[in-house]
């Protein structure tokens, strides 16, 4: 787990809530005069009969949400999707050139993406090639006699799958200027501790489904059905004991609990079973004189365990990480078992086309070389400028709102200027690419092109240690429908996946992109002051700097949010989690309030001219709300509610907008209506 925080704006689990509709209410009455066409918001999607003072998001996005179920093939469908979509289109375009290209010059981005693609969507050789170039990895985890095997085989770089505990190299929390060896915990198949602990009838029931795909993928590889069983048995014992020594999500948000700096000789000594030095000799990190341990109770539970756990278990468990990491690139009964699976968990009914699984596949593996054709095809230098000015009219509203603040005082108010004034921005593409040239990839195993994917990515990562701080790396790819903010760079980074329509449109009125993409880019500043967020620096650094008076203040505030988040309850008895989404639910409502102060400086804003018989206030937010329309499997919902530190896309808009008395104003919505708060359960921080 790493210590850095990064911060997303939003994830593929967004959702869709039951709240009822209730009263009529329209726009507001046209003036005889033609009204003007506008773009960016579609009139058809709103629910007249529904009052946007009750219920804002179904007002906005009623009728799209009754006439989009979920696709067959999806666990959610919304606005995301039917970007991400769009953009998928032309990484297919790309992706089918490239691989038709035979003449590609050797080594090169374009050779490597083509290649991979190929490979991936060549399912007839996958099929014919069976368990051939899996087969050494399965032999050399059979060979495995004692624990000295068992460590010289975690410690290999080249080993995949190996589960057990996180081990990486990224930036250290508290000195920002320097690369850290970190460890933590991790090795779970089912993700998320829970899913072990709890006995609650779904819980049960995705354990027992989680089973039984341990139990058929066994069965491929050669068991007999009786031993698969046992060999699942025992995964999952294991990973249970993990499990319970593992930190809840809501515990590792906590960034200061999870920073744990100890010395080499210190770690060897408190997790001898895990052989750390053997580790960082393989890794070619010898040279490092301290570690980051993020979960140490994880630690001395996995030293424990690997000290215990019978070998022939321990090989199993190896043996399942192995597999179950590269289905896409074995034969379909494979994929056909991952997928019954995800059938239980997410709630899906029908697998993902090849081609779709072979282009996120080539995405993860080869980003920045697929990105480099992606940019050139669908993003434009102008589309880059209009971002970046943006963000520099949400910079000084932001920093309007600080001064303005009635609870911060002059001290804080200082460093929190000072931070957001050295906020480092992103758009679009780095302006250096990575050098993919030392990752070697054919169209003969679409395996193989998996394993050395993930052999260069390990190189790649633990190379960094001892270099300064590369300030230009991504970590999302330019297509990706998405944004962050990473607090250990203080920077705010959008790919450009997300500069796309609905999001940003440059055809549509400031209204509706301060409203999108304005949210976006102040959502993401606001991370750099929400509960975690805002204990960096303005250098990136783990600092406290607010004063005693400040932070409880902050954290009063924060309490409630917390509180009125843990109230909404999408399905029956199951609630959102207001700890766990606290970050994300800051960012939003910070977002929302910062986006909408830099609008009004606008001309639009100030002009008050109706587009489509909406005040251009009034389709400020209507563009926020209908961002988030989207409709979602039950089963999908729970997972986001256990997992997702996002809440579902209705509370993303009706929870800020209950706090803004700036909505209130823009469709007259009045004290008693559901979406008006009482003014002392108002939260609002920035």
């Amino acid at each position: 787990m790493s210590s850095t925080t990064i911060s997303r704006f939003a994830l593929a689990t967004l959702g869709l809530g039951t709240l009822a509709a209730t009263t009529a209410f329209g726009p507001p009455a046209r003036k005889t005069s033609p009204p003007q066409q506008g773009v960016g918001i579609s009139l058809a999607n709103i629910d007249q009969s529904v009052s946007p003072c009750e219920d804002f998001y179904h007002y906005a996005n009623g009728n799209w949400i009754k006439n989009n179920p979920v696709p067959a093939a999806e666990t959610r469908w919304g606005a995301f999707n039917e970007l991400q979509d769009r953009n998928i289109a032309v990484e297919k375009r790309i992706l089918v050139k490239a691989a038709a290209d035979r003449s590609a010059k050797p080594g090169s981005n374009l050779q490597k993406v083509g290649d991979f693609y190929a490979a991936a969507m060549d399912s007839a050789a996958i099929e014919a090639a069976g368990l051939k170039y899996l087969q050494p990895r399965l032999t050399q985890i059979a060979g495995l006699k004692n624990l000295s095997d068992i460590q010289k085989y975690m410690a290999d770089p080249k080993s995949f799958g190996t589960g057990w505990y996180s081990f990486g190299v990224r930036q250290d929390s508290k000195n920002s200027t320097q690369y850290a060896v970190a460890m933590g915990q991790g090795g779970l198949g089912l993700g998320d501790r829970d899913y072990y602990l709890k006995d609650d009838g779904r819980s049960k029931g995705i354990r027992a489904a989680y089973k039984a795909y341990m139990t058929s993928v066994f069965q491929l590889l050669g068991d007999a059905p009786s031993l698969a069983a046992t060999n699942a048995d025992a995964v999952l014992a294991l990973e249970t004991k993990m499990a319970q020594a593992s930190r809840s999500r809501v515990e590792l948000r906590d960034r200061l609990k999870n920073y744990n700096k100890v010395t080499v000789a210190q770690a060897t000594k408190d997790y001898p079973s895990l052989d750390i030095p053997l580790v960082l000799k393989e890794n070619g990190l010898s040279s490092a004189q301290d570690l980051i341990i993020g979960q140490p109770e994880y630690l001395t539970a996995a030293n424990t365990l690997m000290a215990n756990t019978p070998i022939a278990d321990q090989q199993q468990y190896l043996r399942w990480h192995l597999v179950s990491g590269v289905t896409s690139a074995l034969p379909k009964a494979y994929g056909d078992a991952s997928f019954r699976f995800q059938q239980v968990l997410t709630g899906a009914k029908l697998q993902q086309p090849r081609w779709k699984r072979a282009l996120r596949a080539t995405d993860g593996a080869l980003g920045e070389a697929f990105g480099q054709l992606y940019v050139d095809e669908a993003f434009s230098p102008a589309a880059k400028a209009r971002a970046k000015e943006m963000v520099e009219n949400l910079r000084r509203a932001y920093a309007e709102r600080i001064m303005a603040t009635d609870w911060m005082s002059a001290d804080t108010k200082k460093e929190a200027i000072q931070k957001l004034n050295a906020f480092a921005v992103k758009i679009g593409y780095p302006d250096k690419w990575k050098d993919y040239s030392k990752l070697k990839i054919t169209r003969q195993s679409a395996l193989e092109n998996l394993f050395a994917t993930a052999e260069w990515a390990g190189k790649d990562n633990t190379s960094k240690f001892g270099k300064p701080i590369d300030r230009g790396e991504w970590g999302m790819t330019p297509p990706t429908v998405n944004a962050y903010y990473n607090s250990s760079m203080n920077e705010i980074v959008f790919p450009a996946g997300i500069l796309q329509p609905p999001f940003y449109d440059p055809k549509a009125d400031d209204a509706v992109n301060y409203g999108g993409i304005g949210a976006v880019i102040g959502h993401e500043m606001t991370h750099g002051f929400d509960d975690q967020g805002r204990r960096s620096d303005a250098k990136g650094n783990l600092r406290d700097w607010w004063t005693k008076e400040d932070n409880e203040k902050f954290s009063a505030k924060a309490a409630m949010v917390g509180k009125q988040y843990s109230a909404f309850s999408p399905l029956d008895s199951v609630h959102v989690n207001g700890d766990l989404t606290m970050g994300e639910n800051l960012a939003d409502i910070g977002g929302l309030t910062i986006a909408y102060q830099a609008f009004q400086k606008t001309a639009e804003a100030k002009g008050g001219q109706k587009i489509d018989g909406f005040t251009p206030n009034q389709r400020f937010f209507l563009g926020f709300a209908q961002i988030w329309r989207a409709n979602q499997r039950p089963e999908a919902l729970r997972q986001q509610i256990q997992t997702d530190p996002h809440s579902p896309g209705q509370y993303r808009t009706n929870g800020p907008l209950m706090n803004m008395p700036e909505f209130y104003e823009a469709f007259g919505c009045k004290e008693g209506n559901k979406m008006v708060r009482a003014t002392q359960d108002r939260s609002r921080i920035w």
